[in-house]
């Protein structure tokens, strides 16, 4: 893949910014920011997270927030309209516009033409390239303003935005992007079966920046019979379906009366609430913490002071599914003992019984079985949390993934030249 180079700065289009859930984005724009890129970030939502991470106050890049909902603000909203209108590119966006609405005729894909025409307007004139997070709606916002513009775009492809988008949505953006990445080899060979032959998909994993987390130490050997100090269970995700916490809840209901445990839920999403409700129905209340969303300085202690991360992830009715969660790579970076599921790119990290323990999707015996055995068997965890640490400290290394979106963006690499794959 050729490198994009320039000297004109690159317009980061992501759906929301800053979010405590997308760590993955913002350290990739810090470690870009670092390596020389000039940004700007274009955001099609304000944010609504009340806490941000660390990392987000080391972004110096300007946000440019777009017109959430167009009919909120109309002036700005008709005269970039009128302004896309009268530039060189404005006919073929727009053809491309129709002819996506006759196959969606949602009022969403109208509000990303006319954010596409605000972004277009409102655009630094030194930028000279986009680049998208996620596929869905951002890729269709960066896409519709590139062509206004003349501008070439690319993208990165996570999760939802690969596996909830229709197959001919998919090919479109493929083949009209410059070029692409996402990050596990699952996501890979799903989009490289749809992408033109002479633009391949490369997987870059997110990989994680070890600097910001501590090294593994010993935990207590807690095995769940001491009702003073039980066993510390903990999970990190929003409260949504394809997490799979409902199956989890079964599970933990599922396990011996006599054994001893706690369980830490942080995140937020929009089933805490029945979440909740149903751990009540199942008389789990008294033993689970609800946390809601937390800064990564938390989830780091968190994780810390836990005994097993769990995981229950799902594919979700609408076909929704993780990728390789952070999470996942976060508590093995600490040498955290983890038991998740066979879902996705979750096995790319997880070797079952070696690195950490998997089990099917959507099934709760199996899970509660997993359960009380990493409940009782400290030296278990302890075997599984340290070769996950290992592992994920040599496989998924933040470093190498940097490197190869550098080589992309055409930036010269730690030694001063052009960072290669």
């Amino acid at each position: 893949m050729a490198p994009t180079g320039g000297r004109g700065r690159t317009a980061v289009v992501v759906k929301g910014y800053p979010r405590l859930s997308e760590t993955f984005i913002a350290q990739e724009i810090l470690a870009l920011q670092d390596r020389g890129l000039d940004q700007v970030i274009v955001s099609l939502r304000h944010p609504t997270d009340r806490l941000v991470h660390a990392l987000h106050r080391r972004i110096t890049a300007p946000v440019l927030y777009l017109p959430e909902y167009l009919h909120q603000e109309p002036r700005r909203t008709a005269g970039a309209w009128l302004w896309a209108r009268r530039q060189a590119g404005y006919a073929t966006a727009r053809q491309a516009f129709l002819k996506d609405l006759r196959r969606d005729p949602s009022r969403n894909r109208a509000r990303r033409f006319g954010q596409a025409c605000v972004l277009a307007q409102e655009l630094p004139k030194d930028v000279d390239r986009l680049h998208c997070h996620y596929l869905h709606t951002p890729a269709s916002t960066a896409r519709y303003a590139a062509l206004i513009l003349g501008l070439p775009w690319s993208f990165s492809a996570h999760a939802k935005d690969i596996w909830t988008t229709p197959a001919w949505e998919l090919r479109e953006k493929l083949a009209a992007a410059a070029w692409g990445v996402t990050c596990t080899e699952a996501n890979r060979r799903y989009l490289d079966g749809l992408a033109p032959a002479d633009k391949p998909v490369a997987r870059v994993y997110h990989g994680l920046d070890f600097t910001r987390f501590p090294r593994p130490a010993a935990r207590p050997p807690r095995d769940g019979r001491d009702t003073r100090d039980p066993v510390r269970l903990v999970s990190v995700g929003r409260a949504v379906d394809k997490k799979g916490y409902d199956v989890l809840l079964s599970a933990l209901a599922q396990l011996p009366g006599d054994l001893s445990w706690r369980f830490v839920h942080i995140g937020g999403g929009d089933r805490a609430a029945r979440l909740k409700q149903t751990a009540e129905q199942l008389g789990l209340a008294d033993r689970i913490d609800w946390r809601g969303p937390q800064a990564q300085d938390a989830v780091i202690e968190a994780l810390q002071t836990s005994d097993l991360f769990v995981l229950a992830a799902r594919i979700a009715a609408d076909g929704d599914r993780d990728g390789l969660p952070n999470v996942l790579m976060e508590a093995q970076a600490v040498g955290l003992a983890c038991l998740s599921t066979r879902v996705s790119a979750i096995p790319e990290l997880i070797e079952d019984g070696v690195t950490g323990r998997l089990v099917a999707p959507d099934a709760v015996d199996a899970l509660a079985d997993a359960l009380a055995r990493l409940i009782t068997t400290p030296d278990e965890r302890a075997r599984l949390g340290a070769a996950g640490a290992h592992a994920v400290r040599r496989d998924f290394s933040f470093e190498r993934g940097i490197d190869r979106m550098a080589e992309r963006f055409g930036l010269a690499g730690p030694s001063g030249t052009v960072a290669m794959a």
